[in-house]
């Protein structure tokens, strides 16, 4: 019975030792995150000695933990403790030995502390590497210890709730997603429904969440009329996904009223582009990634409340899965569609947006002027080449932008041009014209056919009153043919291209 007992009281030890429920909190702005972090762990030590251990189950989504340094601090005098040493760090757990010199207390512990080596406007935090501050003497001492006091893990602290990890980033173990695995071995796949407010964060992890939940066919959730209503379904792919399919039944309720599933889109798989013209994408997702599908469910403000029931199935490596989608329907209308509240993705409608399609002049513009293959807009004139691409394009508007000259500026040095370059040499164009085929005060539209030996080159261009300016060119092979090269080449004078960003180079002085 004393055998017995033993047992009991060193499993029960061992168990709140290593196996704590951590508790995440916020603590708003409580350190210098510049030189300790976002992140950390909050020790509590019963007893007093000169050495202390704690076995952090901290679950991290970071790779190569060891790489970071850690920071003990003691929490009395906020002092960092330079006699701390850790022996294992991994993504699931740190084992870390300190030297607690106020005795029994609090103590914490920064796990990526980083320092700002960038500007206030412009950061760019840099992890801080490991470093030795133990004296030799403590370290020699850690190997004959005994019953060394073990601190308990309190709690795990974001420096705001804008920081946390909590719970979309605190990842499921090794060993809790290979079970997983196997106990789905026979599915391609497993969804994870999931709200809006905890937005699906990794692709190479499982959260922990989730292995407590579990994967689900079923989701409920609240809406009000008139609200866009987003949401998650978390897809694990277990095998290489090549083509996943979604489709949506009507939402329909116990008595009888229906929101169509017209009203239902999901943003992976297609939507409507910025001309208003709906496009269709192909969701593939590699073996052993997260992919989060993101839906709404644009409710009517005329629908009548209660409880509506749809199925969403999803179609990948030829098996399918139905989610039942449950959504109660308050009797409570949106204000805008619930847009004033962006935390509840409320706004993923916008992507579908077919507003502003008509594109009506808007003062202070002015409308769009066609003069031979000139177009006259609000201080510039853009002139169109032979090929349908651009000659030259004119501003006049003054460096400050507040007045206009009358002396155009030109800003590029010569005509764009889309070079096809064979190994025999360039492709010479013979161009076809332009061909105007829409103008509206507010939308100039063109075409262009040009020819080469081995190419056909049609060009589809389309200039707005604010400015903006669409090309698509479509190349076409006559013949079999080896490329050596395909571009296009935009000769800007230095004056008009001081700057530059995007195609790959950070906003700046443009290079050389």
């Amino acid at each position: 019975m004393k055998k017995a007992l033993l047992f009991f009281l060193l499993f029960t030890y061992q168990k709140n030792c290593f196996s704590q429920e951590l508790a995440y909190t916020n603590c708003n702005n409580c350190w210098n995150p510049d030189s300790l972090g976002n992140h950390r762990a909050v020790l509590e030590l019963d007893s007093a000695g000169p050495y202390a251990k704690a076995v952090i189950d901290w679950r991290r989504r970071d790779r190569n933990p060891q790489s970071k340094r850690i920071i003990v601090e003691d929490a009395q005098t906020h002092q960092r403790i330079m006699n701390a040493t850790s022996v294992t760090l991994n993504r699931e757990s740190g084992e870390i030995y300190f030297e607690p010199v106020s005795g029994a207390g609090t103590y914490y512990v920064y796990y990526m502390p980083y320092k700002n080596e960038g500007r206030s406007n412009y950061p760019r935090g840099i992890y801080l590497k490991p470093d030795t501050t133990a004296s030799p003497q403590w370290l020699r001492g850690l190997n004959g210890i005994k019953n060394m006091p073990v601190a308990k893990v309190k709690e795990m602290q974001s420096i705001d709730s804008f920081n946390t990890f909590y719970p979309m980033e605190v990842i499921a173990t090794k060993k809790e997603t290979e079970k997983l695995i196997a106990a789905n071995s026979a599915s391609p796949f497993v969804v994870f429904p999931e709200d809006r407010l905890h937005s699906i964060r990794m692709k190479y992890d499982l959260p922990q969440r989730w292995i407590e939940k579990g994967p689900s066919d079923e989701f409920n959730d609240d809406a009000l009329r008139g609200e866009n209503f987003a949401f998650q379904l978390g897809v694990y792919a277990l095998k290489d996904l090549d083509d996943v399919k979604i489709n949506f039944t009507d939402l329909t309720s116990s008595s009888g009223n229906t929101i169509s599933a017209k009203n239902i889109f999901c943003i992976n798989t297609g939507g409507i582009g910025y001309d208003g013209i709906s496009f269709e994408k192909k969701l593939s997702i590699p073996q052993y990634t997260v992919q989060p599908v993101w839906c709404g469910i644009n409710v009517p403000e005329d629908a009548a409340s209660g409880i509506y029931s749809c199925t969403a199935t999803l179609t990948a490596a030829g098996a399918s899965k139905e989610i039942r989608i449950s959504l109660t329907v308050s009797n409570e209308i949106a204000r805008n569609g619930g847009v004033d509240e962006p935390w509840k993705m409320t706004r993923l409608r916008w992507l579908n947006s077919v507003m502003a399609q008509q594109n009506t002049v808007i003062a202070p513009y002015t409308p769009l002027v066609v003069t031979g293959k000139t177009i006259s807009l609000l201080g510039r004139k853009f002139i169109i080449g032979n090929d349908g691409l651009p000659g030259q394009v004119q501003t006049f508007f003054t460096p400050e932008m507040t007045s206009m000259t009358a002396k155009p500026n030109n800003i590029l040095a010569a005509p764009f041009q889309f070079i096809a370059e064979n190994f025999a040499g360039i492709e010479k164009w013979k161009n076809e014209g332009t061909v105007f085929t829409e103008k509206s005060p507010g939308t100039v539209k063109w075409s262009a056919v040009s020819t080469s030996p081995s190419f056909q080159m049609e060009v589809n261009a389309s200039l707005e009153f604010d400015g903006f300016v669409s090309y698509a060119v479509k190349i076409i092979a006559a013949k079999d043919i080896t490329v050596r090269d395909i571009r296009m080449e935009i000769p800007m004078t230095p004056a008009s291209a001081k700057y530059m960003m995007g195609l790959g180079q950070k906003g700046g002085y443009r290079p050389e």
